[in-house]
């Protein structure tokens, strides 16, 4: 059976892949994002995601645990105002940033890099290592500064790309997106289906039987 890593420690990008039936691992890699950039001097927001992603995908490619596997790495960066945001970290910059997104809007791209790593003559590998991003346009709605305070108190916004979410407490701040959705979330399945297609392996090979409590029912 083919496996899928997915190189990433968020919550969120292993919650949506359970969700689509799509059977994987995770690997998380020791990548110093801070140094990756420094070291290619990337500043546009599309190129950083593309790169990021592919230095999480191929450090965990490089691990014996990832023999025959494909690799899947993934990261997200917000461009607003031709500036990238990533992980803001810290009360004050989220609070900034949120502030000065209200009413906005702003491209939130998410790169991926897929590395195969099954042997080309035993495993059908095709060597490939390749990748794609993934950008959506976020609107966001007007929000109070209380409402900002509040939202950073709990925690979510400091470690999200842009400081925000679509998929939790956040969503109640984005008025509408134009794009892939599952871009904002931090992986588009979409684009890992073309990514797959393009290492001769098809995303159905990586289905899995859902929960019962994960089927929608009847209205």
């Amino acid at each position: 059976m083919t496996r899928l890593i997915l190189a990433s420690q968020s919550p969120a990008r292993t919650k949506l892949l359970t969700e689509a039936g799509i059977e994987h691992e995770v690997l998380v890699s020791d990548v110093d994002e801070d140094a990756v950039q420094e070291r290619y001097g990337v500043t546009d927001p599309h190129d950083t995601a593309l790169l990021l992603a592919r230095a999480k995908a191929e450090a965990v490619a490089s691990l014996p645990e990832a023999e025959g596997a494909l690799v899947l790495g993934c990261d997200s960066v917000f461009e607003f105002d031709g500036e990238s945001h990533g992980k803001p970290y810290t009360v004050d910059v989220a609070r900034q940033r949120m502030l000065r997104m209200s009413g906005n809007s702003g491209v939130l791209h998410t790169g991926h890099w897929l590395v195969d790593c099954r042997d080309t003559d035993d495993d059908g590998g095709s060597g490939a290592t390749l990748g794609s991003v993934a950008s959506a346009e976020v609107h966001f709605m007007e929000m109070q500064l209380a409402e900002i305070d509040a939202y950073i108190a709990t925690g979510e916004p400091l470690h999200c790309a842009g400081s925000f979410t679509i998929d939790g407490l956040g969503g109640a701040f984005i008025r509408k997106v134009d794009g892939d959705p599952h871009a904002v979330v931090g992986l588009s399945v979409s684009t890992l289906r073309s990514l797959l297609a393009q290492a001769h392996v098809s995303i159905t090979e990586f289905w899995q039987d859902l929960p019962d409590s994960a089927i929608p029912g009847e209205l």
